[in-house]
C-alpha cells in the first residue's frame, strides 16, 4: 500500500546500438517483427532456472497471488490486450479471478478494488498517462501494483510495489511488435508462478510449461520463415476496405489486436471479433469476398471456430486461416 518494493529482479539489459539502427531491413517495424525471436528470449529467461527447468521470479507471486482473492490488470492500447489474453491463463492455470479495464475507463469511474489481490499495470514506454493515473488511485486505496514495462526506470515501475519488466529493447516503430510479444511472455511467466504460488501447479507440469516457455523463441522464428506467404496474402488486403478479425478463447483478444494493427499500419477498416458473437449481428456485415482473418490453432475449441468458418464461406467471404499444423490440416 505504501509504494515499498516487493521485488526487482536485475538483468543485465542486451540492448545495443544495432538494436536502433534500421539495418537491413526497409523499415523499423519489419525489423521488430524479426526481432522478436531475441526479445523474447531476454524477457524469459531471466525468470527461469534453466539447470532445474523451473521458474524462478523471486517473491513476487507469494506476495501477490498466493492469498489474492481476485486481481486486476489495467492498461491501454495494445498492453491492454496483451492484458485480456493474460486474463485467460490467471483463470484457468491460476484458478484466480481476473479482470481486464482499459486505463482511460478505469481512472473515470468508481471500481471496486480486490481486497487482497494485486492491479497489474501493463505498458511499454511506462510513462502511459491513463495508465499512470490508474496506479496512482490503486495505491490510494491500498491495492499494491505490479508493473509490466518495458523501461524499468519509468514512472510506473517508480510507483509501483514491484516491477516484473519485459526486455523488448527500444522499440522505434509507432505500432508494436516485439513489446506486445514481450508482455505475452511476461504475463504467462507471471500467471504461471501465480498457479504455482496457489498450489495449482504440480512440479512435472512446471517443467512442461517451462520447457514450452523456452521454445517460445524457435516457434517464432520459425512463424517467421513464412513471410513470403504473408506478404503474397498481405497483397490481396491492400485494395480491401474492410476486414474481420475473429478469435474464440485466448485467441479473441488477438483478433483485436490483429485488427488493430491493421487500422494503425494500413488505414484499413478493421474490427475484431469472439468468433461466437458472430450469429449476434456481425453476420450481416459478411458479404462476398468480404476478408476475414480467423486465428483457431487446433485446440479444445478448434470446431467451435471451424463452424462459425463455415457460415461465413456459406455468405461468399474469404477465410483467411492462421492456426498450426493440425489445424490447416483438420479445416
Amino acid at each position: 500500500a505504501n509504494g515499498d518494493r516487493v521485488n526487482r529482479p536485475r538483468v543485465k539489459s542486451a540492448v545495443n546500438e544495432g538494436l536502433i539502427e534500421r539495418g537491413e531491413y526497409d523499415h523499423f517495424m519489419l525489423k521488430e517483427i524479426h526481432e522478436q525471436p531475441e526479445s523474447l528470449a531476454r524477457s524469459i529467461l531471466p525468470y527461469i532456472d534453466q539447470a532445474t527447468q523451473t521458474l524462478n521470479l523471486g517473491d513476487v507471486a507469494d506476495t501477490m497471488f498466493a492469498k489474492a482473492d481476485r486481481a486486476v490488470a489495467i492498461a491501454c492500447g495494445t498492453a491492454y490486450y496483451a492484458a485480456h489474453t493474460a486474463k485467460y491463463w490467471f483463470e484457468q492455470k491460476a484458478k484466480l479471478a481476473f479482470e481486464t479495464d482499459i486505463a482511460s475507463e478505469f481512472r473515470y469511474r468508481e471500481p471496486v478494488l480486490p481486497q487482497t489481490g494485486p492491479a497489474m499495470f501493463v505498458s511499454q514506454s511506462g510513462e502511459t498517462a491513463d495508465t499512470l493515473a490508474a496506479l496512482r488511485y490503486c495505491r490510494q486505496n491500498g491495492t499494491p501494483a505490479v508493473a509490466v514495462v518495458n523501461v524499468p526506470e519509468s514512472s510506473i515501475a517508480r510507483e509501483a510495489a514491484a516491477i516484473v519488466p519485459t526486455y523488448a529493447g527500444p522499440e522505434i516503430g509507432v505500432a508494436s511488435t516485439k513489446a506486445f510479444t514481450a508482455q505475452l511472455s511476461v504475463l504467462a511467466v507471471l500467471a504461471l508462478n501465480a498457479a504455482k504460488a496457489r498450489g495449482h501447479l504440480l512440479p512435472g507440469d512446471e517443467v512442461m510449461a517451462v520447457k514450452s516457455l523456452m521454445a517460445l523463441p524457435r516457434k517464432v522464428t520459425e512463424a517467421l520463415e513464412a513471410q513470403d506467404d504473408i506478404r503474397e496474402i498481405a497483397k490481396t488486403l491492400a485494395p480491401c476496405r474492410d476486414v474481420l478479425f475473429l478469435g474464440r478463447g485466448r485467441y479473441y483478444p488477438l483478433a483485436l489486436e490483429g485488427a488493430l494493427k491493421l487500422k494503425e499500419v494500413s488505414y484499413i477498416h478493421a474490427e475484431g471479433y469472439a468468433a461466437g458473437e458472430l450469429k449476434h449481428g456481425p453476420i450481416a456485415l459478411i458479404e462476398k469476398d468480404l476478408p476475414v482473418v480467423v486465428i483457431a490453432p487446433k485446440d479444445e475449441l478448434f470446431e467451435k471456430t471451424i463452424s462459425n468458418v463455415e457460415e461465413i464461406r456459406a455468405r461468399g467471404a474469404r477465410v483467411i486461416l492462421i492456426s498450426d499444423a493440425a489445424g490447416i490440416k483438420a479445416a
